[in-house]
């Protein structure tokens, strides 16, 4: 995700400090990953260099001056081309199991047992996500939706991998 974007589309609603951004950001998309007020404003700070945002005005506060930001019309424009611009899909083509895989294979270790455990492994994540996704207001459904669905492709992964295991390791010469 890019947070630098994220931020600036916040701001579209109208200005803000960088602590009433962190706090929009956490509440929407930072539940599993909240953003230390460190990254708002170094973001804010490379954002203000490139002419995307500007100072609207300096406040005092309880500690350090308060700046309140504003997206400039450049920011808009930005935020418009990269919402529009689709997201490269991600293959995984070059994944970490299936490199876990092929070393077990090739060092007489169990690719059975690493594919048995990493199936357990998926099976745990995917009963709390489920649980989460019960509980959760819709934002909280649809991020587990997401997740749940690329983790159901693994599993599918894993068996078709489990029940190959005798072909890949002739493949692999092991």
């Amino acid at each position: 995700m890019s947070i630098g974007h994220t931020l600036l589309g916040l701001l579209e609603s109208g200005p803000r400090h960088g602590y009433d951004l962190k706090k929009t950001f956490d509440e929407h998309f930072g539940q599993d990953r909240p953003l230390h007020y460190g990254q708002v404003y170094s973001t804010m700070s490379r954002l203000l260099k490139n002419g995307l945002v500007e100072v609207e005005g300096i406040e005092p506060g309880d500690g350090p001056d308060r700046k309140r930001y504003a997206i400039t019309d450049a920011g808009v424009t930005d935020v418009a081309k990269w919402l529009a611009r689709p997201e490269k899909p991600e293959p995984y083509l070059q994944s970490t199991l299936y490199t876990k895989v092929v070393l077990a294979l090739l060092t007489g270790r169990s690719a059975a047992g690493l594919l048995d455990a990493q199936r357990s492994e998926h099976l745990r994540l995917m009963r709390g996500l489920t649980e989460r996704k019960r509980n959760g207001d819709l934002a909280d459904q649809l991020i587990c939706d997401h997740a749940l669905f690329h983790l159901e492709a693994d599993l599918r992964w894993l068996e078709l991998t489990a029940a190959r295991l005798d072909q890949l390791a002739k493949a692999v010469g092991a």
